[in-house]
């Protein structure tokens, strides 16, 4: 979910073109949400082996990783490692809602209301350790490497960007741009047109909102992040006006005063999270008989669409040359 800041940023209009060559990390439980919500059947349930598990993500990562390679981009991925103890809240609340979502969900499935069902699977999705270990393992038989971070993955990945290890932040949250993230790319789906995508550049954020990163933390605790609950009747334009009449440490003041949370560390989680600074980048070979193996004989994939999207893998276009080139 993440801070809200859609009405006070404005994105950059870029093309898959514009990412050609370019390595992007990705954050992992972002996209694989994304994977479990939309991939799903007619009346909501998630495509499923004959042994009942689920392999919406496992299509998602195949497909999407694919064309993107095949687009010239190198995707990097990141998973969550611990969470700060002050995201337990936002948790929790999260689980209530998959909770009441999945028995809503199963109630229209038994009434037959294909409509209903779909659109309260889609919030029922969750992430079993299960699912994140098959995610992990199709990734290393795609030759993709990933990182493990130690807090927040949308941390890690603004991090490798900060180090030069990679050009972009994928990911759908603003919160990436709160944790330092000097560009992010949002929508990052790789259609044939790509026409909802969307590029943001942290320096030209804070400089067309005439704001520091720092005022743009306290604007996002103001406004409600994972870690905190904001100001009741604060929102991205109340907040940004605060911050341009240089009231914004008056009013967290006044929020630390209600708030259960100590707002000084959630502007530490922001400004100083502890990340995975040992971490080793490497593309593999993609193996191909493996990743048939995986999907086709393990998980019933489409052997014929597994095989051309493997293709894909090694298959770049001619400007970028041979998939080598990356190891």
């Amino acid at each position: 979910m993440g801070v809200k800041l859609k009405d006070i940023i404005e994105p950059e209009k870029i093309s898959i073109k514009d990412l050609e060559g370019r390595v992007v990390s990705i954050d992992a439980f972002n996209t694989l949400y994304q994977f479990l919500s939309t991939i799903r059947q007619r009346d909501g349930r998630p495509l499923s082996d004959e042994n009942g598990n689920v392999t919406s993500h496992l299509s998602g990562i195949l497909y999407r990783n694919s064309s993107m390679i095949e687009n010239g981009i190198k995707p990097i991925y990141i998973f969550d490692g611990q969470a700060p103890e002050l995201k337990s809240e936002t948790q929790a609340k999260r689980r209530e809602i998959r909770e009441e979502s999945e028995r809503i969900f199963k109630e229209a499935l038994a009434e037959g209301d294909t409509e209903k069902a779909r659109k309260y699977a889609m919030r029922s999705s969750k992430l079993s350790p299960e699912i994140i270990e098959s995610s992990k393992k199709l990734l290393t038989l795609m030759g993709i490497p990933y990182i493990e971070a130690k807090g927040e993955g949308e941390a890690q990945a603004a991090y490798l960007v900060s180090k030069g290890d990679a050009y972009a932040v994928a990911s759908q949250d603003y919160d990436c741009l709160l944790f330092g993230a000097k560009r992010v790319v949002r929508n990052l789906a790789v259609n044939s047109n790509a026409k909802n995508l969307e590029y943001y550049r942290l320096d030209r954020v804070l400089r067309e909102l005439n704001i520091t990163r720092e005022e743009l933390v306290d604007m996002g605790i103001l406004i409600g992040t994972d870690f905190c609950e904001g100001m009741k009747g604060v929102g991205a334009k109340t907040a940004l006006k605060l911050a341009r009449n240089n009231q914004l440490k008056e009013k967290i003041y006044e929020l630390q005063k209600e708030s259960s949370h100590d707002l000084d560390e959630v502007r530490e989680i922001f400004l100083n999270h502890n990340v995975n600074t040992d971490y080793n980048i490497k593309w593999g070979k993609p193996d191909k008989d493996k990743i048939i193996e995986f999907l086709c004989f393990d998980h019933g994939f489409s052997q014929e669409r597994v095989a051309k999207a493997s293709d894909k893998l090694k298959n770049l276009n001619s400007s970028q040359g041979s998939l080598d080139a990356w190891f």
